[in-house]
């Protein structure tokens, strides 16, 4: 017999090659999975909500995984902890039924970036966990990029555009920027019910340079209606993104 949990992750991304496995390179998954592996003395394949990608933060990864029904949530999340290097902790731990996928189960998913446009986001101490920007932007510019997005669109202009997909239509349900509460910058985030990959970073990096000035606001528009003569900035630096939650319906939890 066998027991499904979601397991709810922090994890600071700066000393990861991102979330997947991969042969040469230290994964969240990897550690994950090296853990389980000496828990449950068997390979245990753990499933993320999203696949982030280097030197990318999460406040809230979900990620499923079936092992032995000797374990219950308290005594499992005790005994990850026990293994898991520092910079990666199990948060919670909670029954789901059987079959439960965390990334195909999941209705939503939220994102926020953190930039700072002050000189003292430089500092060693911030600059892991936020976009050193250093420069000021324009608090309209911003709000009226995100304006854009709210609905569904198709984010072909805003995605890598060799990584396979279905489609890439997505919903957005909200998307905000708001100032730091110390004054120091801004914070954008964004719900939706998926994402493409690099998506959230190469938005952030286009309504920033609206929000300098260094191309107009009709951008977005063209872009959302694909225009091929328009292309998206480059994207904003991994640092400044989190992943902060993935959203369930009741009905997945045991």
């Amino acid at each position: 017999m066998a027991r499904t949990f979601l397991v709810t992750l922090h994890y600071d991304g700066g000393g990861f090659a991102g979330w997947q496995r991969q042969v040469e390179e230290r994964t969240v998954q990897g550690e994950v999975e090296r853990a389980l592996l000496r828990l449950c003395a068997q390979p245990v394949r753990v499933h993320a909500a999203g696949r982030t990608d280097a030197g990318v933060h999460a406040a809230g990864m979900g990620a499923s995984c079936t092992v032995p029904d000797r374990w219950n949530p308290a005594a499992l999340r005790r005994a990850l902890n026990a293994l898991l290097p520092e910079d990666c902790r199990a948060m919670d731990v909670r029954e789901v039924r059987n079959g439960f996928h965390a990334r195909k189960g999941a209705r939503g998913r939220r994102y926020r970036y953190v930039i700072g446009s002050d000189e003292a986001a430089f500092s060693p101490f911030r600059r892991r966990y936020e976009w050193a920007l250093g420069l000021p932007l324009d608090a309209g510019a911003l709000a009226a990029a995100a304006g854009c997005l709210e609905g569904e669109h198709d984010f072909h202009g805003f995605s890598v555009r060799s990584s396979p997909r279905a489609h890439s239509r997505c919903r957005i349900r909200s998307g905000t920027w708001t100032e730091r509460p110390d004054g120091c910058g801004q914070l954008f985030e964004i719900a939706a019910d998926r994402f493409l990959h690099h998506m959230v970073r190469m938005l952030v990096g286009t309504m920033v340079d609206i929000g300098l000035g260094r191309r107009p606001l009709s951008d977005m528009q063209r872009l959302l209606a694909l225009d091929p003569e328009v292309r998206t900035s480059p994207p904003a630096p991994p640092e400044g993104l989190f992943f902060v939650a993935a959203e369930y319906p009741p009905e997945c939890f045991a």
